[in-house]
Order: structure tokens, then sequence, then C-alpha cells
């Protein structure tokens, strides 16, 4: 069907953009952190597109990266979840984020996306867990194991602060998150890397 649509943004809201294609207005389903990063009104915009046909419409969902498309067609193959669905999961969580809950097996993070409760998150767990693999994440780096959650370290520092911080009830993804995102850990001991990573969770 429509692979993208590049075109000048003429108005944007929280789930939609309208984006002017020579003249012609498209109007595309967006996820909220598709909103956030789009451009301003009057510049131009690329989206990589999903169609949707039914009887009674023909609806656009817009991604600006083929990774976030290739992700939200993922999680449509699983029972439960439509387009609505998956926008609103990666609404709650970005691409590598979601991809950190489904290795982790973080129901917990999954289901604070609206309209998905516990049950649809075991379930996205279940069916994509084997179709993702830790190299998909973008962090790399060896694996540890929490039970039959396999997650991706590179240093003890951090191992140590996940580990410490799902103790304190944060959830793995979240936990693992917070720890990649500290800069110099590895001038740091696993101490002050929670010290670290408590403070981006706030």
């Amino acid at each position: 069907m429509i692979a993208y649509v590049n075109g000048i943004v003429e108005n944007i809201e929280e789930d939609n953009v309208v984006l002017d294609v020579n003249g012609i207005g498209y109007n595309v389903n967006i996820s909220g952190s598709t909103a956030a990063r789009l451009p301003g009104i009057g510049m131009q915009a690329k989206l990589y597109t999903y169609t949707c046909v039914r009887e009674d419409a023909f609806l656009l969902y817009g991604f600006l990266s083929r990774d976030e498309l290739k992700l939200f067609k993922q999680c449509l193959t699983v029972s439960g979840i439509g387009p609505k669905g998956g926008l609103a999961l990666l609404s709650a969580l970005d691409a590598d984020s979601l991809r950190f809950a489904i290795l982790s097996g973080d129901v917990k993070a999954i289901s604070r996306a609206p309209g998905i409760g516990k049950r649809t998150a075991e379930r996205l767990i279940l069916e994509l867990k084997g179709k993702i693999s830790v190299e998909d994440t973008g962090i790399g780096g060896e694996t540890a194991s929490y039970g039959e959650n396999t997650l991706a370290m590179d240093s003890e520092q951090k191992r140590e602060a996940v580990e410490a911080l799902v103790s304190l009830g944060y959830g793995q993804a979240e936990a693992l998150k917070a720890v990649n995102s500290i800069e110099g850990i590895e001038d740091m001991d696993s101490g002050a890397v929670l010290k670290a990573a408590l403070k981006k969770m706030f």
C-alpha cells in the first residue's frame, strides 16, 4: 500500500497529524512520542506508514523510523492488540524500552500503556520474546539473567545497580534504561551508579 508519506506538517494533535503532500492533506494516526518529536507546523516531515483498510475507513498509521513501524507491526501479530493498542504501547514506551520490557518479561512496564491490561501484556511478552533479540535494542554487551529473563549488561556496576533497583520495586526494563542512560559509568562504583539511576527515575 502506502510505504511512507512525505509532506508539510499542517496540523499536529496528540494522536494525529495532517501532512500536506502536493496539495492533498493526509490524515495520519501517530503515537504520543511521535507527536512530540515531529517538526513544527509548516516544516517537512516523513512518516513511514502502515495502512489499515476497513469497510468504513481507510486509515494510515505513521512512524518516524522504519524500526518503530517494524515493532508496531510485530505488536499487531499479538491477539488482542490492534492498531490503537500498538500506538498506545509506543506512546507509553519508546521502541527500545518496549523491546527491553518484552525481553525482560516486564509486565508492569507494558501494562502502563492505556488499554493494555496484565493479560495482554503477558501475551505480548510470550508471543514476541522469541522474535526480538538483545541486538535489536541497540545496547549490546553481555547478558545477565534474572530467572528466565535476560537483559543486556556490559559491566558489574550496571548489573548490581539494576538488581538493586528491581529489589526496590522498579521494573527490570525501566531500571536497565535508567542505568544505561548514565554517563561516565565506567568510573563509578555500583553505589554511585544506583544513586545516579534513582535520580533518573524521578
